[in-house]
């Protein structure tokens, strides 16, 4: 069997092409769009059917992962019960080629009658869904690049183009971050690489840190952080507050073994780790992992801009989120 590798070619030309005759659409109808998804206090509510319809589960999809709160409703599921999905502070965003299928048409209905703005992406200006919808980017005529010019992939091509592009610019006027980013995919490799010392360390703003001052005596260390949640070492700061030694469980059993009792007496600033190692909150937690590694250390103190504790990172925890260095 020989393939037509050119036509191959030609599909991809062909796709290319029409994506980027695309760009007209971004006019008055596309900024109206996009200030409705901005200001939408609900969710933008997706809907196609066919192969439109898993185009509009994928913009579904990226708008929800990049701060339009969304999700997909089949037209024909609508009718059976999932129209209960939809709210009156929704949006939503319909596609649909031609403008006129039996579910489409169906579902226009029930979504006017719960007086919800209506987005059309489709081909056909002149189409039952264009005159009813609120706002209308209209693709206009394509032509498929299947070989009987009938299979959707030309169109759902553009579709999808005009869905991203939409999606990331109302992303882009909310300022979303890269923390933002993080947040929405936690469980993915990129939002692992880019998870920060302060999303991962142990301890959470405002909760009691293991700090002591350099003045203060070993029983007082033992006293003050024995409420301390799950640590494996204290803090040692000077009189402003800032870090200047660590001292560790395993520093403790060390100095007992070779003092005894008299080791509580003695002053943590005397038995302290001086200059250890720190890192500052909005650093990666891969940075983190790198120190772990290289000094072969299990906790690493977290410090602000002045120098002064914030938290501390354990290497559990940097193992729990399988981050690698």
């Amino acid at each position: 069997m020989e393939f037509d590798l050119e036509y191959a070619r030609r599909v991809i030309c062909a796709e290319a092409d029409a994506i980027a005759s695309m760009t007209p659409i971004v006019n008055g109808q596309f900024v109206r769009a996009a200030e409705m998804l901005y200001h939408c206090s609900g969710s933008c509510i997706v809907s196609g059917i066919g192969k439109a319809g898993i185009i509009g589960r994928k913009i579904s999809a990226t708008l929800a992962s990049t701060g339009t709160p969304s999700h997909f409703l089949h037209p024909a599921e609508a009718v059976h019960g999932d129209l209960g999905r939809l709210r009156r502070e929704d949006i939503v965003v319909m596609l649909s080629y031609g403008g006129e299928t039996d579910e489409i048409i169906r579902l226009i209905n029930l979504v006017k009658q719960l007086q919800i703005p209506l987005i059309a992406i489709t081909g056909d200006g002149d189409s039952t869904l264009s005159r009813h919808s609120d706002v209308v980017l209209c693709m206009g005529k394509v032509n498929e690049a299947c070989p009987l010019g009938v299979a959707p992939s030309v169109s759902t091509t553009c579709m999808l183009a005009i869905g991203d592009a939409l999606a990331l610019t109302v992303m882009k006027a909310r300022n979303f971050s890269v923390e933002d980013y993080v947040r929405f995919h936690p469980g993915g490799s990129l939002g692992t690489k880019l998870m920060t010392v302060d999303q991962s360390m142990m301890f959470r703003p405002g909760e009691k840190l293991p700090i002591v001052n350099v003045e203060d005596s070993i029983r007082d260390l033992l006293q003050k952080t024995n409420d301390v949640k799950r640590h494996g070492a204290a803090m040692i700061v000077d009189a402003e507050g800032r870090l200047v030694g660590i001292i560790t469980d395993a520093d403790l059993r060390r100095l007992l073994t070779r003092h005894g009792a008299t080791a509580f007496d003695l002053k943590a600033g005397d038995v302290m780790t001086a200059g250890c190692k720190r890192i500052r909150a909005d650093a990666l937690a891969a940075e983190a992992t790198a120190l772990f590694h290289k000094y072969r250390i299990d906790e690493l103190p977290v410090v602000d801009a002045d120098d002064r504790p914030v938290g501390m990172i354990d290497v559990q925890d940097i193992v729990t989120i399988k981050v690698v260095g």
